[in-house]
């Protein structure tokens, strides 16, 4: 007996995206899309698919807030959770495969983790922290949930994880300007929890942020885990996503000063 696997997504403007994404899940049979109100065809051309099932709600901050929309919505006895710029290769499928048929109370584990691929400036990454980028993406339905508090946070797990053999594709930085946008999301959410924290702004956190954890992210990044193994695309990476925090911190001092609130379509769009 093959057990049921459902597919729990959150998209927003992912009309790039989706159509090569529900293609190469064809042997899925349901798949819970959640979207936040997209303003492209994401939707139209999602309910095309028989083993879709679209639900229309909100953009949010947390995008994580969606995908557990998404995951509490799914039937199946286990659920992947995945995002439309990824991909599951014929080995990871395979290998996702025979755990579906085996009983599930004869399965371990409760949760799997996932290695990721990254792809940028058109290669993928193997250092610098990029690789082996495991997430916990496929676990049994309700054994596992997102805490929606952070955009980088991981999967809950109430019992054992394990870890598959094979490796996840990951295309969110299609091209460098691709990836600036992300940037900019990220470090504009990094902000506002800053703000959320009641942090205090002052003559140390500006230390902080603009000298002593860029110096140490970026020397971690290239020396301890070796991203400049991967020539250009490693230093361009480590440096880029050095510059996050102070990118967030000048944001934050920006919050403080003017009193102003993030609003998603000025900011993000």
């Amino acid at each position: 007996m093959t057990h049921s696997l459902s597919v729990a997504i959150a998209t927003y403007n992912e009309q790039k995206n989706i159509k090569a994404f529900l293609n190469h899940l064809k042997w899925v049979k349901e798949i819970i899309i959640v979207d936040g109100s997209s303003t492209d065809k994401t939707r139209q051309i999602a309910r095309k698919y028989k083993n879709v099932k679209v639900i229309k709600t909100t953009n949010k901050p947390i995008f994580h807030i969606n995908k557990q929309k998404a995951i509490d919505r799914c039937q199946g006895d286990w659920i992947l959770q995945l995002d439309a710029d990824e991909r599951i290769p014929l080995k990871l499928k395979k290998e996702i495969q025979f755990i579906l048929k085996r009983p599930i109370d004869k399965v371990p584990y409760d949760a799997f983790w996932i290695k990721r691929k990254n792809y940028f400036l058109g290669t993928f990454l193997t250092k610098g922290g990029q690789y082996p980028d495991p997430v916990i993406r496929l676990f049994k339905k309700g054994q596992a949930w997102l805490p929606c508090k952070s955009v980088h946070e991981q999967i809950e797990v109430k019992g054992a994880i394990s870890s598959l053999k094979h490796n996840m594709l990951h295309y969110a930085d299609t091209s460098f300007s691709r990836y600036l946008e992300r940037n900019n999301r990220y470090t504009t959410l990094i902000a506002q929890q800053m703000l959320d924290d009641n942090i205090k702004l002052n003559f140390y956190l500006a230390l902080k942020y603009l000298i002593f954890k860029p110096c140490h992210w970026f020397l971690l990044t290239s020396f301890r885990h070796k991203g400049l193994v991967d020539g250009f695309p490693g230093f361009v990476f480590s440096l880029f996503s050095t510059l996050r925090f102070p990118i967030a911190f000048i944001k934050f001092w920006e919050l403080k000063k003017t009193n102003r609130s993030i609003d998603l379509k000025k900011d993000w769009n």
